[in-house]
């Protein structure tokens, strides 16, 4: 596969946190299989020039299930993944030591439809270096790419296979089948996302009061450093599209989360029972300009209702993709064909994103930080965000 690699970091680079703190990042998967919980955490690190960067893809299964998810065959996509973004490292440093000495707040980050855990690296790696641990969930409702679960060999397999006696069952993103209702598919699976959640909530406290969790990925980074570094008193949970869905029926379900952030949500797999007042918590609806459509927004309006705590602002000239990871590591013609870009430039769409998300937490995690100088982006005022929406929301004239 030589022919096929590329260093396709030297032309496009996935942002470095802006933050005070270098950051780390490690995967945890436990056991149970499939009922487990799989996860990436991005950490505040000490500094580590020696360390290297993760990788941003890690295993070509998941060029396999973008490859479905994209309607590609996947001997093709394959290869044009692993050419385009094959060697791109996420600005993180893959198992770095923690840094402790402070208590730090917690997000929970859930992916979008097609997605997994790695490729909200820009959102997650600058919170991190703004000082939050952010745990981005990996789901296995089948709405990832590609995913995956640890279970143990037979023993005439392990004898034969000497290096390790667990073996990784893939689980791919399920297609919507031959006259299959989508709504109640998305509905069950978002449930499914928001247990993954808080399942992921209950393990990071679970380390955090120093009981002994067993990583089966077996990586070096040392779990107990995290024991009593959680401010388990400031925790929020975040996601994108199909993951901000997850944001909304994670708040309606467990009251630990204070508040949430919904990147560009896409409202159709929400539960009908969840706008009969179900979120008390504030939430921020933060959406791009172009994916967005009426009855989406309309949605929104009701959960919303007259809340005052909960918000939604528009980036001008983003589009859906402007919150992946994929706006920053793909050329023109590739963004084009994909709409992976907008025609604002992405690292000023991603800053304003992640401005405006840490006013939002500074407010209503009680935190003691600079972010209210971005309070305005809260409200939609400055350069290329617009309060509420672009969508016109009012009923066609009658002809």
């Amino acid at each position: 596969m030589e022919m096929w690699t590329n260093s396709t970091e030297r032309f496009y680079r996935i942002p470095e946190g802006k933050g005070p703190h270098s950051v780390g990042c490690t995967d945890l998967m436990t056991e149970n299989a499939v009922e487990g919980s799989f996860l990436r955490l991005y950490y505040p690190a000490c500094d580590a020039t020696d360390i290297e960067e993760a990788r941003w893809i890690p295993d070509k299964e998941y060029y396999q299930g973008l490859s479905d998810f994209l309607n590609m065959y996947r001997i093709v996509g394959e290869r044009l993944f692993h050419y385009y973004v094959g060697s791109v490292t996420c600005p993180a440093k893959s198992n770095a030591a923690f840094k402790p000495g402070e208590k730090y707040p917690l997000l929970i980050f859930s992916h979008g439809l097609g997605a997994f855990r790695t490729i909200y690296s820009a959102i997650c790696i600058e919170m991190a270096s703004q000082g939050f641990l952010v745990a981005a969930v990996e789901h296995r409702d089948e709405s990832a790419s590609a995913t995956y679960y640890c279970k143990r060999r037979s023993i005439s397999e392990s004898q034969e296979e000497s290096t390790s006696n667990m073996e990784k069952e893939w689980i791919y993103y399920r297609k919507l089948k031959t006259g299959e209702e989508e709504r109640c598919l998305r509905h069950k699976q978002v449930q499914q996302r928001a247990q993954e959640c808080i399942k992921a909530l209950n393990l990071i406290l679970k380390i955090n009061s120093g009981e002994e969790v067993t990583n089966v990925l077996h990586s070096d980074f040392d779990w107990k450093s995290l024991k009593d570094s959680v401010d388990t008193s400031r925790i929020a949970v975040m996601g994108h599209s199909f993951g901000g869905a997850t944001v909304i029926e994670s708040l309606s379900k467990e009251i630990r989360f204070r508040c949430g952030i919904a990147l560009d949500v896409w409202m159709l797999p929400v539960g009908d029972d969840i706008y009969q007042n179900s979120v008390q918590q504030p939430l921020l609806f933060i959406n791009s300009e172009k994916f967005q459509w009426a009855d989406n927004i309309l949605k929104i309006k009701k959960l919303i209702s007259n809340d005052t705590n909960k918000k939604m602002i528009t980036i001008k000239g983003s589009v859906h993709q402007s919150f992946p990871d994929f706006t920053f590591v793909s050329g023109g013609i590739i963004a084009r064909f994909f709409k992976l870009k907008g025609e604002i430039d992405p690292n000023e769409a991603i800053d304003i994103s992640n401005h405006a998300s840490l006013a939002f937490l500074q407010k209503h995690l009680s935190l003691k930080k600079d972010f209210d100088k971005w309070e305005s982006l809260v409200d939609g005022i400055g350069p290329n965000v617009i309060p509420g929406t672009n969508i016109d929301t009012s009923p066609a004239e009658p002809e």
